[in-house]
């Protein structure tokens, strides 16, 4: 099914309904997404990107329904990941010949992923070609944006941005731009997006906004490769990137904790109540790990200026569960935020250093040196609670 972009520019990707995770299972999916492959048909005929491989029969068949595969005069791959180029073996078979236009870490991406040697034209920033009716692809490389090989591909003349990864949220939908679709869902899809998947290359994306901006190039519209086309001010979202990579913070604390037998989930909601009452004007939101979503809570960590953490005590250790969440935690690289730790016991006690520990290595300030308690909290421990609340409120 081809969806049309503007002028002689076609999406031709799907719409996954029914996705619930990706990157394995590192990345929930709630809203599904989509995989978005355009057909540009001007002098010469040119496919961006393709789609997943489990569809990759499903997208070439639809593909000839709209066009002779033998009329595709090149390919460009903005990205060797699976969800971009899995229909390429597919394809190639109908169309060997085919040269494909990508960064030369792409060719390794490729090559290694399908083991094919196929007609390669290694590209990088600023190279152009001239496709007919006085339009060029100029090629940007965004390494890094989110693997070694990412690049962009501009359309000029219609002035589009195919952005690959970059400006995209997982989103089914079958609406085509962002004007169209609901807001709230679209910006909580993107920021997650952002949160998860680019946070980690934040000061590369800094630099990388500044270089596109000195080739001067107009945009009319950003096509992703995930979700919508940005075509009502599509500059929005490039300054949101802007404002994501500088060392973004909302004022907002997030409370995340682990529990064994509600001990420490009594001190998280104490904690929580001492920070709103000292500062009646933050966000104060709180999770229990074990019952939430852990890249939701990794996008309200992004959004906070500190994050208050909490397990109790257990082998001298903390909850499996929870040290794993902050190694999660410590891969995206968060900068300029504040972390303090809490958590109940019964013998031992050393769940509240162990934290502090790994959220220091994490890059956290470690602002206290945490609340911990014998047992079960009964009144007087629920006010210290409280109390280490509002400590945390005004640091």
């Amino acid at each position: 099914m081809m969806k049309h972009v503007k002028g002689n520019v076609h999406w031709v990707g799907k719409v996954d309904w029914e996705l619930e995770t990706f990157h394995g299972n590192e990345y929930t999916t709630r809203k599904g997404s989509t995989y978005n492959s355009y057909l540009i048909k001007e002098g010469k005929t040119v496919l961006v990107d393709t789609v997943w491989s489990p569809f990759a029969d499903e997208f070439v068949d639809n593909l000839e329904k709209g066009i002779d595969l033998a009329d595709i005069d090149l390919i460009v791959v903005n990205h060797g990941e699976v969800d971009h180029s899995g229909a390429l073996p597919a394809l190639m078979e109908c169309i060997p010949e085919t040269p494909i236009y990508c960064t030369a870490n792409a060719v390794k991406s490729l090559k290694g992923q399908y083991h094919e040697d196929w007609d390669f034209r290694v590209v990088k920033t600023g190279d152009r070609i001239d496709i007919g009716n006085g339009k060029e692809l100029v090629f940007v490389e965004m390494t890094m944006l989110h693997w070694p090989d990412s690049m962009a591909t501009y359309l000029t003349g219609d002035n589009i941005l195919f952005s690959n990864d970059a400006f995209g949220q997982h989103l089914a939908t079958e609406k085509l731009f962002n004007d169209q679709v609901d807001q709230c869902d679209l910006f909580n899809e993107s920021i997650k997006y952002y949160a998860n998947i680019l946070t980690p290359f934040s000061s590369m994306l800094a630099k990388k906004l500044k270089e596109i901006s000195a080739l001067g190039l107009p945009i009319d519209m950003i096509a992703t490769s995930h979700g919508v086309v940005w075509r009502d001010d599509p500059m929005q979202i490039v300054e949101k990137y802007a404002a994501w990579a500088d060392d973004y913070k909302e004022d907002q604390i997030t409370v995340v904790y682990e529990t064994m037998w509600n001990g420490t989930r009594t001190l998280a909601e104490r904690i929580a109540a001492g920070i709103r009452e000292a500062d009646p004007d933050v966000v104060v939101k709180v999770f229990n790990l074990a019952k939430s979503d852990e890249n939701d809570v990794i996008t309200e960590i992004f959004k906070s200026k500190t994050a208050v953490i909490g397990s109790p005590t257990v082998s001298n250790n903390i909850l499996h569960t929870m040290a794993g969440f902050i190694q999660m935690v410590k891969g995206f690289r968060f900068k300029g935020k504040k972390a303090a730790a809490f958590g109940c016991y019964g013998w031992s006690g050393e769940g509240v250093k162990v934290i502090n520990d790994l959220m220091s290595e994490a890059g956290f300030e470690v602002t206290t040196e945490g609340y911990r308690n014998n047992w079960n909290p009964d009144g007087a421990a629920q006010e210290a609670a409280e109390e280490f609340g509002r400590t945390i409120a005004g640091l």
